[in-house]
């Protein structure tokens, strides 16, 4: 019961909070909108375009009837609703049109009563999906055990550290990691260059795909769906030493494998 109560109470909260108010106000005994208020109310709908209106509640002074200033109270709500129907405003298919009259926390200013509330919200524009990327489309497509490449992926000279550039590959295959939860993955990592495979440059190929795995890891991806490895220049696409910088960055390169799909 105490959980019911404190979720209903966040989501009155939430709406609450949700909900804005604009007012327009009008001369002593009449309902039709005069031209500054009209003014106010272009200026409200040119600065809130997304605004969808929930309610319209309308109000008097207590000059005149209960009976009278309900009636009113009534029309007011009714031609605001009437203006921005006109100016083409969003109104909630639930839209509320309420005259309280003078039944309302009155102030001691008169002409602060005679007034209209509008409720409304602001719709909150959805984020536009990123279009699947032709390596993201290559991991889907993908069978076991073919081997593919981060493209544009890339560290500092002799270090596991990404270049800034590098990030966005990483978030590519982060998504789709997250997306298709049956991938597992071997991250490989290679080198360049070297015509003797020291111990030293395997271990930066080794590092490089322990980096990618880490991010990985840190973002979410179990454990279990991930391995790594650094071949240092023991697999090269290209002949060592390489004929020029084009050949080279192709066997300085992190790859994946899948496991399984």
């Amino acid at each position: 019961m105490k959980n019911l109560i404190l979720s209903l109470f966040v989501l009155a909260f939430t709406f609450a909070r949700a909900q804005q108010k604009t007012e327009v106000f009008f001369e002593f005994d009449r309902y039709d909108l005069p031209e500054s208020e009209q003014r106010k109310l272009d200026d409200w709908i040119s600065k809130n375009p997304t605004a969808e209106v929930n309610a319209i509640y309308g109000y008097c002074d207590r000059t005149g009837s209960l009976q009278y200033n309900d009636s009113l109270s009534v029309r007011r709500a009714n031609a605001v609703k009437d203006y921005l129907k006109y100016k083409d405003v969003a109104l909630s298919s639930n839209l509320a049109v309420k005259g309280f009259g003078e039944n309302f926390g009155q102030s001691k200013n008169p002409g602060a009563n005679r007034k209209v509330s509008v409720l409304f919200q602001k719709a909150i524009p959805k984020a536009e999906a990123k279009p699947v990327s032709d390596f993201q489309n290559k991991v889907i497509a993908s069978k076991v055990g073919e081997k593919i490449r981060l493209p544009n992926f890339h560290f500092f000279n002799m270090s596991d550290q990404f270049v800034p550039k590098s990030i966005p590959v990483l978030e590519e295959l982060l998504k789709v990691m997250n997306d298709n939860p049956k991938i597992r993955i071997e991250i490989q990592g290679h080198i360049c260059c070297q015509t003797v495979k020291e111990k030293d440059y395997a271990f930066v190929s080794t590092q490089r795909a322990k980096a990618v795995y880490d991010y990985l890891l840190r973002n979410g991806v179990a454990q279990n769906r991930l391995s790594y490895r650094g071949f240092g220049v023991s697999r090269p696409l290209h002949p060592i030493p390489e004929r020029n910088e084009k050949e080279q960055d192709e066997n300085r390169r992190v790859e994946i494998e899948i496991l399984s799909n």
